[in-house]
């Protein structure tokens, strides 16, 4: 991923973090040549390997998972904005896009023994249902849930190297950065309320 210095983040645990709340991503392969691409939830376990592992299934009629092997990506997308030159009032700027994403690379492991697959589809479930006011409970002991196995294919990821990117004006002054930020908390859409507060954020920490 092409990173400006402006908008690297290197914290892992800020990284770590990110996941987590944006754990819906795209995992990334080459299939006889080809890219190919599956839209997945990821359990991250921080504790596993230097840079921590991504747990994940596919479904076993996707035939995503029949080729893969070795090195993989994995891209986690957080909220985004257009940002229009018009809110910097001043000459000579254009548009632009502010984001936050994380990409995560690492070498892929496939799992399709029943008790491991048992167990990824159970911590996939728990995460999810945490929040949920009366969680859903999966009962890996039960034979309806047993033949789940059979039509999924598990898999790990261990990463071997992680990169963040928030970008979010920081390469344009200061002055200009809070207009930005006040032009899209005018805005009702979620993701530019999102973002506008991240700009917020970074402006508090320069002031400090």
């Amino acid at each position: 991923m092409y990173i400006p210095r402006a908008f690297a983040v290197t914290d892992k645990e800020r990284l770590f973090a990110f996941i987590r709340a944006n754990s819906f991503g795209i995992l990334f392969s080459q299939t006889n040549g080809q890219p190919c691409a599956t839209h997945l939830p990821f359990l991250l376990q921080t504790d596993s390997g230097p840079n921590g592992t991504l747990w994940g299934h596919f479904a076993k009629a996707n035939p995503h998972w029949k080729e893969i092997e070795g090195e993989v990506l994995a891209v986690f997308s957080g909220p985004h904005a257009y940002i229009s030159p018009t809110w910097y009032e001043a000459e000579n700027t254009v548009p632009t896009w502010n984001y936050t994403a994380v990409h995560a690379y690492g070498h892929v492991t496939l799992v399709q023994e029943n008790d491991h697959l048992l167990q990824i589809v159970q911590n996939t479930v728990n995460f999810y249902e945490a929040s949920m006011p009366k969680p859903w409970q999966f009962d890996s002991s039960q034979e309806f849930y047993q033949k789940l196995a059979g039509g999924v294919v598990g898999f790990k990821i261990e990463i071997s190297h992680l990169e963040g990117k928030w970008k979010l004006s920081q390469n344009h002054p200061l002055e200009r950065q809070q207009k930005v930020v006040e032009a899209l908390q005018h805005s009702k859409d979620q993701n530019e309320q999102a973002i506008a507060a991240l700009m917020a954020e970074n402006l508090q920490s320069e002031d400090k």
